[in-house]
């Protein structure tokens, strides 16, 4: 019985801790998605969103776009993709200049870094918290 113990003890926390980890994955990705009751406003916001460098070409829809963190390093803006947490750089004409984005937040559309595009880092829009 005692051969036992250890390797079921072992078991057991690494239940527990992975248990932690997804817990805290879930809580980081809910911090990231929309409250509930501002769906449909997001819903309108990326619906009628367009690149801010080609007017005439949407910045996508609801599965490209998501509230983020930013950070600025030397002066730039890098915006966190919620698919791996890597800070991006966010091009200059990128940037949304002509409408205010409907809650304050952080908004960034991108394709997952998976999606194919030639560059990992490619943005399609973005919006800065407050008025822009």
């Amino acid at each position: 019985m005692k051969r036992w113990s250890t390797p079921l003890v072992s078991l057991c926390l690494c239940c527990l801790l992975s248990a932690e980890v997804q817990a805290q994955d879930e809580q980081s990705h809910a911090a990231r998605r929309h409250p509930p009751r501002d769906k449909p406003l997001h819903e309108k916001f990326y619906s009628t969103w367009h690149m801010p460098d080609h007017p005439t070409v949407s910045c996508c829809n609801d599965a490209d776009c998501y509230p983020t963190e930013i950070k600025y390093i030397d002066g730039n803006i890098f915006a966190k993709r919620r698919e791996d947490g890597r800070y991006i750089p966010i091009p200059t004409e990128k940037v949304e200049r002509n409408r205010d984005n409907p809650d304050g937040r952080n908004h960034l559309c991108a394709p997952p870094p998976s999606a194919g595009f030639r560059r990992s880092d490619t943005v399609f829009c973005f919006a800065l918290g407050g008025a822009t």
